[in-house]
């Protein structure tokens, strides 16, 4: 597995595994394969009702949870700081564990604009220990700013939905020149019409691969991180396998073609957009 480096210094990989919808036993057992068959990231929420199923998950696996890369991310009914501080601590007590290494801002929720009281909460956080190192999700630039101009503090992740037909390219742009690094959620497009694309389906003919591996090596030259989530063996393995080849200058530019302005799948446009 090849990794960044965040800005601070954690060492993340190049491909997370997200855990939308894995609860229960069943989704523990999943994530303990995932982690067996090589992820070192567990992408979760306290909205998806699992981070109880991510500790114990992390406590069965025989990877050291030092090596172990576990993210959730803080919902928009807790912004308020003294509730946002609550709600850390109540998602690590969900999981069992010590410390979360990422933690996240869900959405800015920029109608109830407490967003900046949000990230406040989790820069104190990150200071207390409870986590490691701390970002946002689905946050534009003008979001980032206000962060920048009223903390002083950028995160070092921002998770965005990021697939061939939205490629955020002013965003991750705008991420990269502030050492901000671009997380992809709904990498394959949340297994959409784009994976019978018949340009896509070409190239992944050309390297003897599928759909799916050619949307994660872009979203991979593209400097991004993508987390998708697979339940079997097989495909787990499949979305790694994608280290041992590279796709060319011309193809990355006609899989960016393939983006559209309003590209969004479900229309969730974090300016007006709010999720609790």
């Amino acid at each position: 597995m090849e990794t960044y480096q965040l800005r601070d210094g954690l060492i993340v990989p190049k491909v997370g595994f997200g855990t939308y919808k894995l609860n229960g036993l069943a989704g523990v057992n999943t994530m303990v394969q995932a982690l067996s068959n090589g992820y070192r990231l567990l992408d979760s929420a306290f909205n998806y009702e699992n981070e109880g199923a991510v500790g114990e998950a992390v406590r069965r696996s025989e990877v050291p949870r030092s090596e172990i890369v576990v993210a959730s991310k803080l919902p928009g009914r807790h912004h308020a700081y003294d509730e946002a501080i609550t709600t850390i601590q109540e998602s690590l007590l969900r999981a069992g564990l010590d410390y979360y290494d990422l933690y996240l801002i869900h959405w800015p929720n920029p109608l109830e604009d407490r967003y900046v009281e949000a990230w406040q909460a989790l820069i104190d956080a990150q200071r207390f220990g409870l986590v490691r190192s701390i970002g946002v999700s689905n946050f534009l630039p003008e979001h980032l700013d206000r962060l920048e101009q009223e903390t002083g503090v950028l995160p070092v992740i921002n998770q965005v939905e990021l697939h061939p037909f939205f490629n955020q390219e002013e965003q991750r742009a705008y991420n990269a020149q502030r050492g901000i690094l671009t997380q992809d959620w709904s990498p394959l497009g949340r297994a959409s019409e784009i994976l019978s694309n018949e340009v896509l389906s070409e190239i992944a003919h050309k390297y003897g691969r599928n759909v799916g591996q050619i949307i994660l090596r872009w979203e991979i030259q593209l400097d991004t991180m993508p987390i998708p989530k697979a339940s079997s063996t097989m495909r787990q393995l499949g979305n790694l396998d994608i280290f041992d080849f590279a796709l060319t200058d011309e193809e990355m530019a006609i899989i960016n073609g393939l983006s559209k302005p309003d590209g969004r799948l479900k229309n969730q446009n974090p300016a007006e957009y709010q999720e609790f």
